[in-house]
């Protein structure tokens, strides 16, 4: 027998009280009692993104809030500053480019998180910049960019927008969206939320509704005007995926009233502190050693290893599926995950069966050393 195990950084593993409520029976969407369903949903994730300003919640994934956070925002010829660090920054400038948008680009290292001065340098520059788009944490990279810092730097600008990519930050990192002043804030289902892939979330500031009353890109179902207006009656203009939004129900309680937001981060961050150190102690190389995000971490496969031959046997023979990396870093690199529903005993297992696969595939590191390391770090 052999437990299949997942640690990719989305989707993650489900809770089973999770699958159970969305096993439960379906409701109607327009029906009396799915709407305290919702209202518990819409707030539930306002203190999730730390926010007072209306949380859309739309039937996609992750990057139907991207695309509507450009086409409700901007109109075709406006410009836009996109930071490309990692395949969902490029992702941004793509989406741009899409509506018309021109698009100044920040490209940074792969592996770096960006310097603010650099958005500094580019507003300067190009004083005409309408909206800043940038990524919080970088999953194809394991990278979190200083998201606060550059807020800063585009709130003294003048009256720009500034959108963030949160879907691997939200609910794993403090990110406070008022207190920073963020306009848009994006997420999904599939990370932080324990969930399986199809809800996507987007929290609009006051700014961020101004900016949609000039906005002339096309768009018809991610219409994020006709959400608001369906929003304070708990209902959505098109039909809301319930089975999810009831899973969601249940996931908000574990991590808001059972677990703790902040108690949620810090075990996040535990995880990914013992797993970065244990995966050094044998020798392996972080591909972000400076500016790591705690959802997943990202490290370099070693020489010796073919790194899909490396994950082949950890998912055929020891039932850990791992994330690859992308683009140019696609069998360089593996992704643990730490955000969701993950603790101290399976972020334990993972490293000692990451030990074996190595083995198995000619690496010499120390038989146990990681997962000794990893098992002192997480009993203080």
């Amino acid at each position: 027998m052999l437990k299949r195990r997942l640690f990719t950084p989305g989707p993650v593993p489900v809770p089973s009280r999770v699958r159970q409520a969305m096993a439960q029976p379906i409701l109607n969407h327009r029906a009396a009692d799915f709407l305290p369903v919702f209202e518990r949903c819409r707030k539930g994730l306002q203190r999730v993104f730390q926010t007072e300003s209306p949380v859309v919640i739309l039937a996609a994934s992750a990057t139907g809030a991207m695309d509507s956070a450009v086409s409700n925002m901007l109109s075709p010829g406006d410009h836009a500053l996109v930071v490309r660090g990692g395949k969902f920054g490029e992702r941004w400038g793509e989406i741009c480019a899409s509506y018309g948008v021109r698009t100044t680009c920040i490209d940074v290292e792969w592996g770096r998180a960006v310097d603010p001065a650099a958005v500094e340098r580019a507003l300067e520059t190009a004083p005409d910049i309408r909206a800043v788009y940038v990524t919080a944490s970088e999953t194809s990279t394991g990278v979190r960019h200083p998201v606060r810092e550059i807020a800063e730097v585009v709130r003294r600008g003048g009256d720009r927008l500034l959108a963030v990519d949160a879907v691997t930050a939200a609910g794993v990192y403090d990110l406070p969206m008022d207190r920073w002043e963020l306009d848009v804030v994006v997420s999904g289902s599939q990370k932080a939320f324990m969930l399986p892939p199809g809800l996507a979330f987007i929290g609009l500031s006051e700014r961020a509704q101004r900016f949609m009353g000039t906005a002339t890109c096309s768009r018809f179902y991610f219409d994020l005007g006709a959400e608001l207006k369906a929003l304070p009656k708990d209902q959505t203009s098109w039909t809301p995926a319930v089975g999810l939004l009831m899973g969601l129900d249940e996931s908000l309680k574990i991590i808001l009233e059972e677990q703790g937001l902040e108690e949620t981060w810090a075990r996040t961050e535990e995880l990914a502190r013992v797993t970065r150190e244990a995966m050094c102690a044998i020798g392996l190389e972080l591909l972000a050693p400076d500016a790591p995000s705690p959802a997943t971490t990202a490290v370099r496969v070693p020489d010796g290893v073919e790194g899909p031959a490396f994950r082949k046997y950890l998912r055929d023979e020891l039932g850990y599926t791992l994330a690859d990396g992308q683009d140019s870093l696609k069998g360089k690199v593996f992704r643990i995950a730490h955000l969701g529903y993950f603790d101290r005993f399976d972020t334990i297992a993972a490293i000692a069966a990451i030990e074996m696969a190595l083995i198995a595939n000619g690496h010499d590191a120390p038989p146990g050393e990681a997962t000794r390391l990893a098992v002192e770090l997480l009993s203080k």
